[in-house]
């Protein structure tokens, strides 16, 4: 039991550091392949992280939750081969960059130069690589980083393009629809993630659409939306059964509207009734 006592004397830190400095010396990964070098194989590719940020503690339980399925996988009899990754596309690197820079918008960076542009955004994408390696090795997150596959690398480009080119090729390609988040400014669609980052509530403008009724003339549907960007998408309209509704006439136009609402909408006498209705009716 003595040659454990140096543990029990020193700080919890401390001993943290000499147990992965250990392992870094041992390289634990590269024996866990060694071993396994007979055995069936199961290929890990970490979904990359962008590495123009400093690493957090969500990090951590996302890495945690990956290394848990290589190391069941390893003690299954596998040998596990686990390829790091960086993320350097996107906006989030194009944004900082251009935070970097004082720019504001896309004709600011066409005059500061596009491949100019590139470059910078090519070189912040490591500027917290050392925090992040750092992290890795002392939460024992077992990855090859020496090794790892990088977005921008044109072998990695070509070979995405290669496994599109495939997939067309296969028929598994198809052209539609799909309604996402837009940035004028960026003058691109927006992921989730990427909304997500610059969230915040503000006040916005609702729409109330006229929905032409299908072979009348000047008769409307009245419909009041939260997500007026859906609108040209929109292929029917459905009503409430249990609601009351008024036909009512305005500027020589027809309405359907829901009956509480019609002041609000129309203006409190403001319009002719001509009929109330259960629309299911």
């Amino acid at each position: 039991m003595e040659k454990f006592k140096p543990l029990v004397d020193t700080s919890v830190k401390d001993a943290e550091s000499k147990v992965s400095e250990y392992w870094k010396d041992i390289d634990v990964l590269k024996r866990t392949l060694e071993k396994g070098q007979n055995d069936p194989s199961f290929v890990f590719y970490e979904g990359p992280p962008t590495a123009n940020g400093n690493p957090g503690i969500h990090h951590v339980v996302a890495r945690t939750l990956k290394d848990w399925v290589c190391r069941y996988k390893t003690m299954s009899g596998y040998q596990v081969k686990r390829k790091a990754g960086w993320d350097t596309h996107g906006l989030p690197v194009e944004l900082q960059v251009e935070k970097e820079l004082g720019l504001t918008n896309k004709q600011q960076i066409e005059e500061y130069g596009i491949a100019e542009f590139n470059q910078k955004c090519r070189e912040s994408v490591f500027t917290y690589e050392s925090k992040w390696r750092n992290m890795t090795e002392r939460m024992a997150y077992e990855v090859d980083l020496d090794n790892p596959y990088i977005t921008l690398d044109n072998n990695y480009i070509e070979s995405v393009w290669w496994i599109l080119d495939k997939f067309n090729k296969e028929g598994y390609l198809y052209e539609g629809h799909k309604i996402l988040p837009y940035c004028p400014r960026c003058g691109t669609g927006l992921a989730s993630h990427e909304v997500a980052q610059g969230y915040k509530e503000v006040k916005t403008n609702t729409v109330i659409a006229k929905f032409k009724r299908k072979d009348v003339e000047n008769e409307y549907f009245l419909a009041w939306t939260t997500t007026p960007w859906t609108l040209p998408s929109n292929v029917a309209l459905t009503v409430n059964g249990e609601v009351d509704y008024l036909k009512v006439k305005k500027d020589d136009e027809i309405y359907y509207v829901s009956k509480p609402l019609a002041n609000k909408v129309l203006g409190e006498g403001d319009y002719e009734i001509l009929e109330e209705m259960k629309v299911l009716n």
